[in-house]
């Protein structure tokens, strides 16, 4: 098996795995991002450290999905001074061989919901929520090649656009280790994703997005993100991982068909999606949702983008599987851009 999957108008090297010199762009991050989920005892959990050196702190992001329907979760900005690690606020995420292994690790507290809505208001879930401490310790074995990396030419279109990471590549995972939340713990034996994307990031550049990331009981996998901009030009892009062969399939074409709540939030989706050699319809049923949102001053307007992210069953042909659904989009009077799409 390759441990790349080189695009045309792409690079991508095993330096990539690390930090990379920090852009003048105020703006300029660099993440790591892991998730994971167990298949059998249906809980998982997402993370993030993003380093924005420039603005002199890290975003730190935790958010477990545990069986019973809570939620844990922590939230922070850490003070950074470089951009030379991926390690902030007891988040710790870190590449052993590039493009096969990596670790993952958290110590600290987290807020413990048992209405997940209560993020909605996040002053009032931090004073409000109980407190618990927090552990996991997870490896992530990469299931299939490295897809992505920094383009080649200016013009080269990227998978977020330019203002929200100019390179990126992302990877399925086995994913195994410990969860540790107040007085329960875990084993966990499951599998997951996981990204890195560095460059000039500004939520709100993202006009609005749907993000499918899931892996199923056979070994297959999914990553599937549609993308619109603010001119109505929409771009679908992804893979489907061959649980016989190990290699990914390029997305070619695909749609998406959202059932919402009362509250505008995703409740359950199905996706169309072909490939060169296969169609298929992918089912997703939302079982728990993080209601989260980014608030930046532009242009002295202050601009709020939401981002729900959704512990998501997923069905396919007879698989079963689990992951997460991320929905980004800017609120304009009260509404998010891109619904009912």
């Amino acid at each position: 098996m390759t441990h790349t999957a080189q695009l045309a108008g792409f690079r991508l090297d095993p330096a990539d795995e690390f930090p990379h010199a920090a852009g003048k762009e105020p703006t300029f991050n660099e993440s790591f991002y892991v998730n994971g989920w167990d298949l059998k005892q249906r809980f998982g959990a997402w993370m993030r450290v993003g380093n924005r050196v420039n603005e002199g702190h890290a975003e730190l992001s935790l958010c477990i999905y545990l069986p019973d329907g809570r939620i844990a979760c922590q939230f922070q900005k850490p003070s950074i001074t470089a951009n030379d690690q991926f390690s902030a606020g007891g988040l710790t995420l870190k590449v052993d061989q590039p493009f096969k292994t990596a670790t993952a690790s958290y110590r600290g507290e987290v807020l413990l919901l048992s209405d997940p809505s209560l993020l909605r208001d996040p002053k009032r879930a931090f004073a409000e929520a109980p407190r618990v401490q927090a552990s996991l310790d997870w490896k992530l074995t990469t299931l299939g090649p490295a897809h992505g990396g920094e383009p080649l030419r200016d013009d080269q279109p990227t998978m977020y656009g330019r203002d929200f990471s100019l390179g990126h590549f992302n990877q399925h995972t086995k994913v195994e280790g410990s969860l540790v939340v107040g007085d329960q713990s875990w084993t966990m034996d499951g599998l997951g994703w996981r990204d890195h994307s560095w460059g000039p990031r500004t939520w709100q550049a993202i006009h609005f997005y749907r993000l499918f990331v899931g892996n199923f009981d056979d070994g297959s996998a999914l990553m599937f993100l549609k993308i619109t901009d603010r001119a109505g030009v929409t771009r679908r892009i992804g893979v489907w991982l061959d649980a016989a062969t190990g290699e990914y399939e390029e997305i070619e074409d695909g749609d998406v068909m959202v059932d919402w709540t009362a509250d505008k939030d995703p409740a359950s989706y199905k996706l169309g999606i072909r490939t060169p050699k296969r169609r298929i319809i992918v089912e997703g049923k939302v079982l728990s949702l993080a209601p989260l949102r980014n608030r930046r001053e532009i242009d002295g307007k202050m601009v709020v983008s939401r981002i729900s992210e959704s512990f998501t069953e997923f069905t396919c042909e007879g698989r079963r599987g689990l992951g997460v659904t991320e929905f980004i989009e800017v609120v304009e009077n009260g509404v998010p851009v891109g619904w009912p799409l």
